[in-house]
């Protein structure tokens, strides 16, 4: 018998078929009793939607790279405003059951998406997983598929994106579904996994007996339980060429061979931990200000010491670089500051600056760090931010020797500090450029505004040139000790003070070679940006970097047109009451899409995340279309059906009304 389907997956399988099932039975629509109380079915359908939400979570923060992102998106979907909304409705006014009533909201939800059509109509079935498993969760059961222990094409009417994620490449030869299509969730997963797959296959092929040896063509969606001999041996021979195919790493290294180390940029354990698991060859910036933000009182030498070790014990062997409290600025601090007002925090008492004022919270994060350090294997560093004058640097270093640490290093994020960078890095091991504070202090730009983005991009000559600053005295200040007999930095010529960049501007990847041409050390990174920058950095030499790099000092690689200007137009209206920082702002602005996906499932999902940390109203719209979305639903956003070479329109208000239009425009053009 031969079958056809749609191939979304390339290559060719022959194996033994098993079929899987994962469906759940529609829930009653009879209405609950009249005498039943509303609060208990309330709450037992936010319980079981806080769960799955949960379980995708947790499933993501083990799975890898694409993965991940999926299974991001499906944990935002279950906790979803607008879902919860439908559903709360049809439980108080309707008097449905919580079963029932998430099938009606999940129905109502998965119709909008289906009217859009196209590649929102495929991300409908992601909305099935969802509804099957809040209900299995209210039921008390789990939801998932029996696999197989034995390599073997798996059959059914459909697969979830979670089912999809954990497949193992190795037991499962190819997939066969009758429903889905080329962009749903389970067919880039499988593109991902490297594992053939067709979906739409004719639905006879649910009928074959377990056992069966099926021939299943991935590009050409032809299914076969009768192969020819060219189709056996189609299906050995990529077999034989999967088998042999290089893994997919988050490592750097150039075309010629030379290494350039790929770190990651983390807030949190949970974030280390998962840079860990994508790859990262440690971590060249761990951000502490989580430990100390939105509390009355100082964390505690134990209880920093605990989260650090805990950061430290997942990257055994490889380095961490921590950097101190990065208090001031827009990260207040009550219990440093107490009353103190600063006209332009952003020029004021910030970072390194504190100690002089509070010198024993420096201190005890210094402690805290080093004990932690003494029983990991990690190579742990400490950095100060903005360190601005050799001064300041000779103090850091001192406090981090007086600790029993033997790595100080500096932030290099003022103009001053990059200039004089031979005499501010004498008295340390190490320095990290901060991309994002260099830009704003060199180009007299707050990096919280959006009006002018030109002017807060760090491929402008300027920055560049700092940089290229900044490794020219590190290599003077090694030269400098050899000439001085400095024992500590015998080698200082064969192994110069590394100079690492961890501003965001290291996952650029074409901005990555050009910093790698400029003699930069390490780049640090967020994790999702590791393999991108790791792939294009294995595409050229250290010779075309330096090329690159020449070029872009002297402002020719980028041409306005290009990505080094994106002029926006963004109106302020004046705005009024009281908030942090600035004030309450109203921010209306067009921006046009070029996020390979658009505003779909995960694009939509890491705008909503986003959005709901920051203290901001923000309602999307397409052009002449009057439905609006709010920012923090991701049903409501892939409800518009926003695609690339779409305009969204973006109404912002609240404190943090210019951060959240910058989060809309990195969803928007694929950089968040």
């Amino acid at each position: 018998m031969r079958l056809q389907g749609t191939g979304v997956s390339h290559g060719c399988a022959l194996g033994p078929v098993h079929r899987v099932t994962r469906t759940v039975d529609e829930p009653s629509v009879a209405p609950r009793p009249s005498d039943s109380e509303t609060g208990p079915e309330l709450e037992r359908f936010h319980a079981a939607a806080a769960a799955v939400a949960d379980s995708q979570e947790a499933a993501a923060r083990t799975a890898q790279s694409t993965a991940r992102d999926v299974l991001e998106a499906t944990a935002e979907m279950a906790a979803d405003p607008a879902l919860l909304a439908i559903a709360n409705r049809h439980i108080q006014d309707g008097r449905l059951t919580a079963e029932r009533a998430t099938w009606e909201a999940t129905g109502e939800l998965r119709a909008r998406l289906e009217a859009v059509g196209g590649y929102l109509g495929e991300r409908a079935a992601d909305i099935d997983d969802i509804r099957d498993r809040i209900i299995a969760a209210l039921r008390g059961g789990p939801l998932g598929i029996t696999l197989p222990t034995t390599p073997s094409i798996l059959v059914g009417e459909t697969l979830s994106p979670t089912d999809t994620a954990g497949l193992d490449p190795d037991t499962v030869l190819a997939i066969v579904t009758t429903n889905g299509g080329a962009q749903s969730h389970s067919a880039i997963l499988a593109r991902t996994l490297g594992i053939p797959a067709v979906v739409g296959a004719d639905a006879h092929v649910v009928d074959i007996d377990d056992g069966t040896q099926l021939f299943v063509d991935g590009s050409t969606g032809v299914l076969s339980d009768d192969p020819t001999e060219d189709e056996r041996d189609r299906a050995v021979q990529f077999s034989a060429e999967r088998s042999a195919a290089p893994v997919l790493t988050s490592h750097g290294e150039l075309a010629c061979g030379t290494r350039i180390p790929l770190l990651a940029n983390v807030g949190s354990a949970t974030e280390a931990k998962a840079a860990a698991e994508s790859g990262a060859e440690g971590i060249g910036l761990l951000r502490t200000e989580f430990l100390f933000l939105d509390r009355e009182d100082e964390p505690t030498v134990v209880e920093q010491t605990e989260v650090y070790a805990e950061i430290f014990s997942h990257f055994p062997g490889l380095p961490v670089t921590v950097r101190t409290l990065d208090a001031g600025s827009d990260k207040p601090i009550p219990f440093i500051w107490g009353s103190r007002d600063e006209p332009n925090p952003a020029l004021g008492m910030r970072g390194f600056r504190t100690h002089s004022f509070a010198p024993e919270v420096l201190e005890r994060q210094i402690e805290a760090i080093a004990r932690a350090a003494k029983s990991a294997t990690a190579e742990v560093k400490v950095m100060a931010p903005m360190i601005t004058t050799p001064k300041e640097a000779v103090r850091f270093a001192a406090l981090v020797r007086a600790a029993g640490l033997d790595s100080a290093g500096v932030m290099i994020e003022t103009p001053a500090a990059a200039l004089c960078a031979e005499s501010v890095l004498e008295p340390v091991a190490f320095a990290s450029i901060g991309t994002n504070d260099l830009a704003q202090y060199t180009l007299a730009f707050d990096r919280e505004l959006n009006d002018y983005e030109e002017l807060q991009s760090a491929r402008q000559p300027a920055i560049l040139r700092l940089i290229d600053a900044v490794i020219v005295g590190a290599r003077r200040a090694d030269d400098g000790d050899a000439r001085a007999g400095d024992e500590s930095r015998a080698e200082a010529r064969a192994n110069p003070r590394p100079v690492s960049v961890c501003g965001e501007a290291a996952a650029d990847p074409e901005l990555a070679v050009v910093l790698v041409g400029l003699g930069v050390s390490t780049l640090s990174m967020s994790a999702p940006a590791l393999p991108r920058v790791a792939a294009r950095l294995a595409e050229v030499t250290l010779e075309q970097a330096r090329e690159s790099a020449l070029q872009a000092l002297d402002g020719t690689l980028w041409t306005d047109d290009g990505a080094n200007a994106m002029a926006s137009d963004i109106e302020p209206e004046a705005g009024t009451g009281t908030g942090t920082g600035t004030g309450t702002e109203a921010i209306r602005r067009t921006i046009h899409v070029t996020a390979p996906t658009g505003l779909h499932a995960r694009p939509a999902a890491l705008l909503a995340r986003a959005v709901k940390a920051l203290d901001a109203e923000i309602t999307l719209r397409r052009p002449g279309n009057e439905a609006t979305a709010s920012a923090t639903s991701v049903m409501d956003i892939m409800g518009l059906g926003i695609d690339p070479g779409h305009d969204v329109e973006v109404s912002a208000s609240g404190p943090d009304a210019a951060a959240a239009v910058a989060a809309v425009e990195a969803a928007a053009t694929g950089e968040a």
